[in-house]
C-alpha cells in the first residue's frame, strides 16, 4: 500500500516511566502483587480555566461509574488525595532535562505544573498533573529529521485491575510514578517509519540509565490520519514492535469508513432516524439467551431503524456502534446484517423488518436491556451513525492485542487544562543546565559504533542491544570476562525466546544476570544450561548460584563425560556399527540429554568423536583379523 499517496500523517506521544521515587511523594516507584485498604470515589467533570468543559470528561461522567481504589505498601495519603502533593521530585526533573538536551530541545527557564482533567477513574483527584519542561527538539531517524515540539514531566495513572457492574477497580501502586512524555510532529509517513521513530526514541531514553524497564513501563499514543480522514488517537500501545501494525490497521479502518460514507452519499442518505420502536412483543418465544435474560429482568427489546445502511454494518459500522452503546452500560447489540444468529430466528428478523424498516436498503439495530439503558444506548449510537455519513470522526481508541483498536471516548481538547495551585513553579537555572549537559550519556548511535569496533559484533546485534537497553549490561558482562558473542546471543535471542514462553525474564536483576555469566566462566555449569537457569530464576526469584544448585547442574568431570559416552555407545551398538562416525548426531543428542548444563557441548563433542574414531579403528582391525 502506498501510504504516502494516501496522505498518511502520523505522530507519536511516547510515555516512559522514570527510575526514581514518585513525583509528588517519597514512595517507591514499584508495583505490588497485592492491595490493601480500599475506598470508593465518584468523579465529576469540572470547568477549565476558560469556563469550558471537555467533551471526553462529559462522556465519562455519563457512564456513572463508581471507582474502587486499593492502596498498597507503595502508596501514601498523596495518592489517595487525602494530602497535598509534596515538592516535585528533582531527580525526575533532571532526568527529563537530560532527555531534552539529548533531543536538542530548549529547556524552559521555569516549570509550571498544570491539571489535566481525567475522570475515567485512573486518578483519584480527577486530574493528572503535567508540566512542560522543554520545546523545539528533534531526532534524526534514517536520515530524516522528526520534530519534537514538546517534552513534559507528568505523573502516571493508577493501574486498572478489574471491572464489575457499574464499578472499575484500580490499584494505586502505579499512580504518581514519574513519566516523561515526548511528542513528535506528524511527519511520519509510513507504518514502518512510525516503528523506527519509536525505537529510536526508546533507545535514547534507555541511554540515560534512568528509566524503568519491563512490560508497561513505556507506552505510546499514536495519532493517525489519512487524506479525507481525521486524527485518531490510539492510546496506550505497549509493544514497540506492534506500532506499525496499529498504524496499518487504523489506515485500513479509515479507508473503510470513507468507502462507507461514499456509499451512503450514493444512496442519498443525509440523516439518521431518531425513532426507536418497542418490538418486545415479537420476541415472547425467542430462543435467544440474551433476549430472554433481558426480558426476565423486566427489560425490553428496542429496534432502531437505519434507512440506507444495509450491508454497511457487518465488520464495518457494527463494531463502531456497539462500542458507543457500551458507554450507556449495554453489553452489546444485534444488527440486521448479522441476523438471523445468536438465537434470533429468521421469522423474528422478518417481523422486525416489517415493523420498522421495509426498504431493501434499510438496516436496523436491536438492543435488549432495561428500557432506560436501551434508549440511552441508541442515543449514544445515533451521533456515531450520523458521523458515518461524513466519514471519519475524531476520537480516542483503545489498542487491542491483534493491532486493532476500539472506540474509547471523544478526542480530548484544551478544555481539560487548568493551572495546578498546589505545586509551586520550579526555576531551571543556566548553571543547572550546564551541570546536566556535562553528564550526558553516550548517544545511541555512538554506542552502536563502539560495540561494533570494541567487541567485533555485527552492527545489527549492536543496534538491537542498544534498542533493547541491554548495551550497558552487555558491557559489564563482557568486561567481567564473558565471551561477547555468547553474551549477545543470550541477551538478544535466548531472552526473547524465554519471553515468548510467558516468563518474565526481564525481572531478573542485572546483578544476577552478570553473576550467571560469571558462574559459567568459573566452570560451575555449562553454557548450554544458561536458558534453563534464567527460566528458573525468573519463576522462583532464586539467585544464580541457588538456581544452579536447585537445578542439579553440578559440573561433570572429564571422567563423568567419558563414562556417559561409553554407556550411550554401549546401549546403541547397531547404530554405531551401521553408521560409524555418521552416528555422531543422534548419539550426541542422547549424551546431551544426560549431561545438558553439566558439560560444555564442545567437550562432549570431542570425547564422542574420539570414541567413535576408536570404534572405527577397532572395527577395521577386526576385519583384517578375519581376513
Amino acid at each position: 500500500m502506498d501510504y504516502r499517496a494516501l496522505g498518511l500523517k502520523c505522530g507519536l506521544e511516547v510515555h516512559q516511566q522514570l527510575a526514581t521515587h514518585k513525583l509528588f511523594c517519597e514512595c517507591p516507584s514499584r508495583l505490588e502483587d497485592e492491595g490493601g485498604l480500599t475506598f470508593l470515589r465518584r468523579l465529576r467533570p469540572t470547568q477549565s480555566e476558560l469556563g469550558e468543559i471537555d467533551a471526553a470528561a462529559v462522556e465519562e461522567a455519563r457512564r456513572k461509574l463508581v471507582f474502587v481504589y486499593e492502596a498498597t505498601r507503595n502508596t501514601c495519603l498523596v495518592e489517595a488525595d487525602e494530602e497535598p502533593p509534596h515538592d516535585p521530585n528533582q531527580d525526575a526533573l533532571e532526568t527529563v532535562l537530560a532527555i531534552a538536551l539529548l533531543l536538542s530541545a530548549d529547556p524552559l527557564s521555569e516549570v509550571h505544573f498544570m491539571r489535566k482533567i481525567v475522570i475515567d477513574g485512573s486518578n483519584t483527584t480527577g486530574f493528572q498533573r503535567s508540566a512542560l519542561v522543554a520545546m523545539a527538539g528533534h531526532i534524526d531517524v534514517n536520515g530524516k529529521r522528526i520534530g519534537i515540539p514538546t517534552i513534559l514531566l507528568e505523573e502516571d495513572a493508577a493501574r486498572k485491575i478489574g471491572e464489575a457492574e457499574g464499578e472499575v477497580h484500580y490499584r494505586l501502586d502505579r499512580l504518581g510514578i514519574p513519566l516523561v512524555e515526548i511528542s513528535t510532529t506528524p511527519d511520519i509517513e509510513t507504518p514502518d517509519e512510525a516503528r523506527e521513530v519509536a525505537l529510536a526514541i526508546g533507545s535514547l531514553l534507555r541511554a540515560t540509565r534512568k528509566v524503568l524497564r519491563g512490560i508497561g513501563t513505556i507506552r505510546e499514543d499514536l495519532n493517525v490520519s489519512i487524506r479525507g480522514g481525521a486524527r485518531i488517537e490510539v492510546k496506550g500501545v505497549q509493544e514497540l514492535g506492534m506500532i506499525s501494525t496499529f498504524v496499518e490497521k487504523e489506515v485500513a479502518r479509515q479507508l473503510m469508513l470513507l468507502d462507507v460514507a461514499a456509499e451512503l452519499h450514493k444512496r442519498g442518505v443525509r440523516a439518521v432516524s431518531s425513532d426507536a420502536r418497542d418490538v418486545t412483543s415479537l420476541f415472547t418465544d425467542s430462543e435467544s439467551k440474551i433476549v430472554r435474560s433481558a426480558m426476565k429482568k423486566g427489560g425490553r427489546v428496542l429496534a432502531w431503524p437505519l434507512p440506507g445502511f444495509v450491508d454497511l454494518l457487518k465488520e464495518k459500522l457494527g463494531p463502531e456502534l456497539a462500542a458507543h452503546a457500551r458507554v450507556a452500560g449495554v453489553g452489546g447489540i444485534f444488527h440486521s446484517d448479522e441476523l438471523p444468529a445468536y438465537g434470533i430466528s429468521e421469522g423474528e428478523v422478518d417481523a422486525v423488518r416489517t415493523a420498522v424498516s421495509p426498504g431493501p436498503q434499510d438496516a436496523f439495530v436491536l438492543v435488549a436491556e432495561t428500557e432506560a439503558k436501551a434508549r440511552a444506548a441508541i442515543d449514544e449510537m445515533r451521533p456515531r451513525a450520523e458521523a458515518a455519513i461524513a466519514g471519519v470522526p475524531e476520537e480516542t481508541r483503545e489498542p487491542r492485542p491483534d493491532g486493532s483498536s476500539v472506540y474509547s471516548r471523544p478526542l480530548p481538547g484544551r478544555a481539560r487544562m487548568y493551572p495546578e495551585t498546589d505545586v509551586p513553579p520550579v526555576r531551571v537555572t543556566t548553571e543547572r543546565i550546564v551541570r546536566i549537559r556535562k553528564r550526558l550519556p553516550e548517544r545511541p548511535e555512538a554506542t552502536v559504533a563502539r560495540l561494533v569496533k570494541e567487541y567485533r559484533l555485527h552492527e545489527q546485534q549492536a543496534r538491537q542491544l542498544v534498542q533493547e537497553g541491554r548495551d550497558a549490561e552487555f558491557d559489564e558482562i563482557v568486561r567481567d570476562g564473558a565471551d561477547p558473542k555468547l553474551a549477545a546471543s543470550v541477551l538478544l535471542y535466548q531472552f526473547a525466546e524465554i519471553r515468548r514462553e510467558g516468563i518474565d525474564v526481564d525481572s531478573i536483576s542485572p546483578t544476577e544476570v552478570k553473576a550467571t555469566f560469571a558462574l559459567v566462566r568459573e566452570g560451575a555449569f555449562a553454557k548450554e544450561a544458561i536458558p534453563d537457569v534464567f527460566r528458573h530464576m525468573a519463576r522462583t526469584k532464586a539467585t544464580a548460584a541457588d538456581a544452579v544448585i536447585q537445578l542439579g547442574l553440578t559440573r561433570a568431570s572429564q571422567e563423568d563425560v567419558e563414562r556417559i559416552v561409553e554407556e550411550i555407545i554401549a546401549s546403541n551398538p547397531n547404530l554405531v556399527s551401521e553408521r560409524g562416525e555418521g552416528a555422531f548426531a543422534p548419539l550426541m543428542g542422547l549424551v546431551m540429554e544426560r549431561l545438558r548444563g553439566r558439560a560444555d557441548g564442545k567437550v562432549v563433542s570431542e570425547v564422542l568423536r574420539a570414541r567413535l574414531r576408536k570404534e572405527k579403528r577397532k572395527e577395521k582391525a577386526e576385519k583384517r583379523g578375519r581376513s
